[in-house]
């Protein structure tokens, strides 16, 4: 059985993990409304990635009109378009689940030294891949 769940969920070679906990991420997210597909932006901090292989899955958090909303994304998802690399976050930690009792400044994650340049090759590499999906389609 597991031999044939790994056939069939064979992870693209493009999605693969660039982030880790700590890094805020844009995860582009399809969704279906009555008929239409579209695609939700939702931005966060990552605060845990769990499981392994396929089963992959990643928590972002956010705080939205002074209320935090976490959401859990499979990361091999086909619902998924894009997952953007916004700031390397600097954690000492697996799980930042005590981000759930801070507000305001204290909720706020140090910045990784070299983030940006970090940040910057990610996009780099996101628009090269695009771009040679687009040429294959063609």
């Amino acid at each position: 059985m597991n031999q044939l769940l790994r056939e069939v969920l064979t992870p693209d070679a493009e999605r693969t993990q660039n982030f880790t906990v700590g890094d805020t991420v844009k995860v582009h997210y399809k969704i279906v409304e009555s008929g239409k597909e579209r695609v939700q932006i939702y931005e966060g901090v990552v605060i845990s990635v769990a499981n392994e292989a396929n089963g992959k899955t990643f928590t972002v958090r956010r705080v939205s009109y002074d209320v935090g909303v976490e959401r859990i994304f499979p990361l091999f998802s086909p619902k998924i378009a894009k997952i953007e690399l916004i700031r390397k976050g600097k954690v000492r930690r697996a799980k930042l689940y005590y981000l759930r009792n801070l507000a305001g400044k204290a909720a706020r994650i140090k910045e990784l030294k070299g983030g940006k340049a970090l940040v910057s090759e990610d996009r780099k590499r996101q628009q090269a891949a695009a771009a040679t999906k687009s040429t294959t389609t063609e």
